[in-house]
C-alpha cells in the first residue's frame, strides 16, 4: 500500500525545483563575474586603474554599464580585487616546497612556476608591475603582513642553504627580487622575446621548455647552486 503524503511530496518536489534554480542563478552569477574579471583585467593592463573606465569594462564584458554595476561596487573595487587575486596567485607560486628537497630543485621548481605564470598570465603580471611602478599605493596594504611575512621565510630558507653550502653566499632578499626580475621579463617583454627569437612563442611546448631552463641555468649558476 503506497503510505506516501501526497502535500509532502509536492513540497518536497517544490523544495527541489527552488534549490536547483538556486543553484543555476549561483552558477550564471559566477560565470558573469568571471567575465567581468576577465575584461576587467585586460582593460587595467591597457589602460591603467586611472585610464580605465567602467563603460570600457563593461564593453568589454559585453554588458550596459548598469549591469555591470548591479555586479561591481566601484571601478576601484574591482581593481583592488583583480589586485588581492593576482596577490593570492603568487603567494601561491612563490611557496617554497619542502625545504628539505634542497636548493636546485626548490628553487627549480620556484622558477618553473613563475615562467609559466608569466607565460599564461602576462596580462596581470603586468597589472602588478605597473602598481609597483606606481609606489604601490593600493598594493602596499595588501602586502604590509602576508606577503612579506611570506618573503621573510623565504629568505630564512635561502640563508640556511647557504650555510650548508648548497648555495653561494648571496643576499637572500636580493636573490628573490633578482629571479623576479628575469623572469618577469617574459610576461612584460613577451613580444621583444618573440622578435628576436625569431617568431618562437612560449605558446610552442618546445620555446617553452627551452627558455624555462635556460632561466633556471642562469639564475641556480648565477647563486652557486650546487
Amino acid at each position: 500500500m503506497n503510505t506516501s503524503n501526497p502535500a509532502s511530496t509536492a513540497e518536497a518536489a517544490d523544495f527541489e525545483s527552488k534549490s536547483s534554480s538556486t543553484r543555476g542563478r549561483s552558477r550564471k552569477y559566477a560565470q558573469v563575474l568571471a567575465v567581468i574579471n576577465q575584461a576587467a583585467i585586460e582593460v587595467f593592463a591597457a589602460d591603467g586603474p586611472q585610464g580605465a573606465t567602467t563603460q570600457a569594462i563593461a564593453d568589454k564584458a559585453g554588458l550596459s554599464k548598469a549591469q555591470l554595476h548591479y555586479y561591481i561596487g566601484s571601478k576601484d573595487a574591482l581593481y583592488r580585487q583583480v589586485l588581492q587575486d593576482i596577490i593570492d596567485d603568487w603567494i601561491s607560486v612563490f611557496g617554497f616546497a619542502d625545504e628539505a628537497y634542497g636548493a636546485r630543485r626548490v628553487l627549480s621548481d620556484l622558477i618553473r612556476r613563475k615562467m609559466i605564470f608569466s607565460f599564461e598570465q602576462p596580462l596581470r603580471s603586468r597589472i602588478f608591475a605597473a602598481e609597483m611602478m606606481r609606489g604601490a599605493p593600493v598594493l602596499r596594504p595588501m602586502m604590509e603582513v602576508q606577503s612579506k611575512r611570506r618573503t621573510e621565510q623565504a629568505a630564512a630558507v635561502i640563508t640556511n642553504w647557504t650555510s650548508q653550502g648548497q648555495m653561494g653566499p648571496v643576499d637572500p632578499v636580493l636573490f628573490l627580487f633578482h629571479l623576479w626580475a628575469v623572469t618577469q621579463f617574459y610576461a612584460d617583454h613577451a613580444e621583444q622575446v618573440h622578435f628576436f627569437r625569431g617568431g618562437a612563442t612560449a605558446d610552442d611546448p618546445k620555446e617553452r621548455e627551452y627558455l624555462i631552463a635556460q632561466v633556471t641555468a642562469f639564475l641556480l649558476r648565477g647563486a652557486g647552486v650546487k
